[in-house]
């Protein structure tokens, strides 16, 4: 099995990163700025041919949100808003590409972030990427990788009468959320938009992999079920039953996205969340050091993030952005690292683990929940383990508590295991 599989649990859920780097075609003329020395330039064997995630620097974004208009702090005006800051994004960015003679324009560039940092994502020449590095106002260079959600193997259920899966009973059952104005953003392969057991709110759900953001794979919706699937007479009953989820598509039906897809995803969750809501990421590959950055950025306004520690039975701290720790003590914004377990509180084998970056275990093992097509499927993973802390921080507005601790955790220092 690959190393860079991550959410892989026994053969049934799994996430790896495969690719390759090279060049493209060069510019003619170019404007080099004067030569720096603190440029992050990262190299990598396994990326997209000569496609490169470019982030400037502080100052160069402080710049531009100075002349973006300001952001509302209540939810009504967050589409406006995201819709205008991305269109300033791309013209900025073409902006400051063309002062160093690297012509984009603002319609064609690919991935444009102007929320959680300035930057963007697009196939660079070999002159570019030179004129780009010696560049003072940019902080780093990432390859682009693509990340695969594997085919899963899938033990489907009915929608017969509800059960609560073992899960959400172990992290202290079921609570009715229906209206609660705290949302949980969804960052996977979608969620099945029209699920009868699950409250989509379509109007802020994107896609950045084309089509729309309803679920192709399956693995997004079975996410969204385990945060908060409707306590009704059928199916399943989530930790936050009825709560409003958001589907932020960034892997397709074949499970393909990209680091700078999936940045894309969280770029736009932070122009739309307000404090208080809840982003579950299901996901990670390789280290990546604008991956972390988005997420920590994203946390910073006061948004709780759960992150999977990834399935790789290895250190958490060599993939992103499992290895993220942060907290913010003005508002209360944090990112949260899960492993996890079976029904007997046992470390599943399968999981990541240390501490730091763990922060809770959760139940990730045989975990039942809504799935695509209407459906409902048995999954296991840390992408399984996740969710439960995610609905936990929905109900309980950021707080999670302990309720014993995970045996034969591998790292010796046995990970808390979460509860609401």
């Amino acid at each position: 099995m690959n190393k860079r599989n991550l959410f892989t649990a026994a053969g049934l859920a799994a996430f790896f990163v495969a690719s390759c780097l090279t060049g493209c075609k060069q510019q003619e003329e170019t404007m080099t700025p004067a030569p720096t020395s603190d440029v992050q330039v990262v190299e990598s064997s396994d990326a997209y041919e000569g496609r490169y995630i470019v982030v400037f620097k502080d100052e160069v974004a402080a710049t531009f949100r100075s002349r973006i208009p300001a952001e509302p702090n209540r939810r009504e005006g967050k589409l406006e808003y995201s819709r205008r800051v991305e269109e300033l994004a791309r013209e900025e960015v073409s902006r400051l590409l063309a002062e160093v003679g690297i012509q984009r324009d603002k319609s064609t560039l690919d991935n444009v972030y102007g929320n959680v940092f300035l930057g963007f994502a697009d196939q660079l020449s070999a002159e570019e990427l030179r004129i780009l590095r010696q560049d003072s106002r940019v902080a780093i260079i990432e390859p682009d990788r693509p990340v695969f959600l594997e085919p899963v193997e899938v033990k489907e259920g009915t929608n017969a009468a509800q059960t609560t899966p073992w899960g959400i009973t172990r992290v202290g059952g079921a609570v009715e959320s229906t209206g609660l104005s705290r949302w949980a953003f969804v960052i996977d392969s979608g969620i099945d938009l029209t699920h009868p057991d699950l409250n989509v709110n379509t109007q802020y759900s994107r896609t950045f992999v084309g089509g729309t953001p309803t679920d192709q794979n399956g693995h997004g919706t079975h996410v969204a079920g385990t945060i908060a699937a409707k306590n009704n007479s059928y199916g399943v009953v989530g930790v936050a039953a009825g709560a409003t989820v958001v589907s932020i598509r960034v892997f397709g039906a074949s499970g393909q996205g990209s680091t700078s897809t999936i940045i894309n995803g969280v770029d736009y969750t932070a122009s739309v969340v307000v404090q208080g809501d809840v982003v579950n990421m299901s996901l990670g590959g390789g280290a990546s050091t604008s991956l972390d950055n988005a997420v920590k950025n994203l946390a910073s306004k006061g948004v709780y993030v759960a992150v999977a520690a990834g399935n790789s039975s290895a250190n958490a701290n060599n993939y992103s952005p499992a290895r993220v720790n942060y907290y913010n003590s003005s508002n209360g914004g944090k990112v949260l690292t899960i492993s996890a377990m079976d029904s007997q509180d046992r470390f599943a084998s399968f999981s990541n683990y240390a501490n730091p970056p763990i922060d809770f275990c959760a139940p990730g093992v045989s975990i039942y929940s809504t799935y695509k097509g209407g459906s409902y499927a048995t999954l296991s993973g840390t992408s399984m383990a996740t969710p439960h802390i995610a609905g936990i921080m929905l109900v309980n507005n950021g707080a999670v508590y302990t309720s014993g601790y995970v045996k034969n955790d591998p790292d010796g220092n046995p990970d808390p295991i979460g509860r609401r």
